[in-house]
């Protein structure tokens, strides 16, 4: 199985990584010597990410945006790749569950969430291909959830967002193999506290919630990989340091 042995110096752009399992990523590449791009909403967050990195020795870009929005979403991207070299690492982190049933959800809302999940992992991605082409290698990784495979009630636009991840996961490993060019989609493999969680969980899952720094080793995994190792799968990382793939091709 292809993989990258080392990840010191080289680039990762991560969403969502202000805080929850976004910024346990981020903190895991900085203890792997990676620079990180770090795209969030929440800018104040994301300075105070950036400082607790640099301690770590890390080279850090803040770039606060809105990834629903194309404009703020393209200018991010570029900032990133002006600033560094090719990126190793995509990771698309960032999401947002706004549980309404159909009767309830507006199309503005269905389309913030659809935006946010799925056409910013596409505009990412697109920007990145052509780099990790040149540069040889590269691996994205998208979040996905039991959303992505399983239905569920009131989730109206965050369900369909995250099989969509699932598809372009599909397709982008296919295409990308010829590139030499890693495709996977990663689950958390049990409960997460984050932000997020808290608003959407049930009090019985918040008793079995786990910290998503624990998850982090797969994603480490993940980074390291390329068209020639794991590519095309649904990584569900574990919070005993493991993880389970399956194949999604």
């Amino acid at each position: 199985m292809t993989k990258v042995e080392n990840l010191r110096g080289q680039t990762a752009i991560i969403t969502g990584a202000a805080q929850g399992l976004g910024y346990a990523i981020a903190k895991a590449y900085a203890r792997e010597g990676m620079k990180l791009a770090l795209l969030d909403i929440r800018g104040d967050l994301l300075a105070q990410v950036c400082e607790e990195l640099a301690e770590l020795g890390a080279d850090t870009l803040a770039l606060p945006c809105d990834l629903s929005q194309v404009e703020p979403t393209q200018a991010a991207i570029d900032a990133a790749l002006g600033r560094f070299a090719a990126p190793r690492v995509l990771v698309h982190n960032a999401a947002l569950l706004i549980t309404r049933s159909m009767q309830q959800i507006t199309f503005e809302q269905w389309q913030r969430e659809i935006n946010i999940i799925l056409q910013a992992a596409f505009i990412l991605s697109k920007a990145c291909w052509q780099p990790m082409i040149d540069a040889g290698a590269g691996s994205i990784i998208y979040l996905s959830s039991g959303s992505g495979y399983r239905g569920f009630i009131e989730e109206v636009a965050y369900n369909p967002g995250k099989h969509g991840i699932e598809g372009l996961t599909k397709c982008l490993a296919l295409e990308g193999a010829a590139f030499n060019i890693a495709v996977n989609a990663a689950t958390p493999g049990a409960p997460i506290n984050t932000p997020m969680s808290a608003a959407n969980y049930t009090q019985d899952l918040k008793t079995r919630w786990v910290d998503p720094a624990l998850l982090t080793p797969a994603f480490t995994f993940l980074a390291r990989q390329t068209g020639g190792g794991l590519t095309g799968h649904r990584v569900a990382a574990r919070a005993d340091g493991s993880w389970d793939a399956i194949n999604l091709l």
